[in-house]
């Protein structure tokens, strides 16, 4: 009798095996983005994350979706993917208020969902990957004030504070270590926007408006991303204000990085996406094989795993971002940028 239940057991975890085999073995995973006003989800997020699926996951399709900044298609995509017969779902959302409802309609399908770069506080996904967003606003925020001080620019002097979008959560945790950066600082911020969308002809529009209205009081600029920031500085250069003062940003996109070679921006971020693109591969194939994946650290209820990213100015940029090949000089230190990146060490 007990050889016999012996034999029972082991078959039926056999079975369970083989269950969790074929449950992975071709499976369906979807990675939907949220927007195209930033080119790392085509650059590096997607094919970081597909890379690492291929290796993980031979048989598995990957479905990519971008939503265009567009909620109502973000939702088409989301459920178009299910119907598909997607087991495992990676969402940046496009609004992380509205994202907890397809993370309720996934769990009540079984289908995991790995929240990616943007949280979504109001319903907890199975998995939450990203850089740490708040220390992200702290280090840029930090960085700009620092340079501010060893600049000579005197206390109470005024700096502007362009937030991402609104309906992004990681923008509103940027935004919140960006606060924290500045308490204290000796600087007031003479003015504040969340940018629509994250969209830099807006954070333009805005930053023009404050340079009409503050003029010389602006020393510093402390934007959430490269794409605001990018947008503040075409402000100033319209405004003809030379020089510029000190903006900050993030991501550490090519036409950033030619802005701190230029001497127009003053810092970034530099998380390279395929990193985390790696990270939500290996989560999404954990929860495939109906594992748990381990929790790092837990945020909004959901077990996390949060990456340190690196703050990137002229000083450091060679190190960061050409030493670890992040980025080539031959696609960075090209035209008006060639004379800058020599001087820089970059280049010969």
């Amino acid at each position: 009798m007990k050889i016999r239940s012996m034999l029972l057991a082991t078959v039926g975890f056999a079975a369970m095996l083989s269950g969790s085999a074929l449950a992975q073995e071709g499976a369906t995973v979807a990675f939907l983005m949220p927007d195209q006003a930033s080119t790392r989800y085509e650059e590096h997020d997607y094919p970081g994350f597909k890379a690492e699926m291929a290796k993980l996951c031979p048989s598995c399709t990957v479905i990519y979706q971008n939503a265009n900044a567009d909620v109502a298609l973000q939702q088409q995509q989301f459920n178009s993917v299910i119907a598909q017969g997607a087991k495992v779902v990676v969402l940046d959302p496009v609004d992380s208020a509205a994202a907890a409802a397809l993370v309720e309609i996934a769990q009540s399908q079984d289908v995991k969902v790995i929240a990616y770069d943007r949280p979504i506080p109001d319903k907890a996904a199975d998995y939450y990957v990203s850089f740490d967003n708040e220390g992200i606003g702290h280090a840029i925020a930090k960085s700009l004030v620092d340079h501010m001080k060893a600049s000579g620019v005197p206390e109470g002097s005024g700096v502007l504070q362009i937030n991402g979008s609104p309906t992004d959560a990681a923008a509103g945790l940027i935004r919140d270590g960006i606060h924290r950066g500045l308490k204290d600082s000796g600087y007031k911020t003479l003015a504040e926007f969340d940018t629509p969308e994250w969209a830099p002809p807006k954070a333009q529009e805005w930053a023009a408006g404050q340079i009409t209205r503050f003029g010389a009081e602006i020393k510093g600029v402390v934007a959430a991303n490269d794409g605001t920031g990018g947008g503040a500085i075409a402000a100033f250069k319209a405004a003809g204000v030379n020089p510029v003062p000190p903006v900050t940003g993030n991501d550490a996109t090519i036409a950033a990085l030619q802005l701190i070679i230029s001497g127009d921006q003053y810092n970034t971020i530099s998380k390279p996406s395929e990193i985390v693109a790696a990270a939500a591969a290996n989560v999404a194939v954990t929860l495939l094989k109906g594992e748990t994946p381990e929790a790092k650290t837990t945020l909004y209820n959901t077990p996390s795993e949060l990456f340190v990213p690196a703050v990137v100015t002229a000083e450091n940029i060679k190190a960061e971002i050409f030493d670890k090949g992040i980025q080539k000089p031959e696609d960075v230190c090209t035209g008006e940028y060639a004379e800058g990146c020599k001087k820089l060490g970059i280049t010969n």
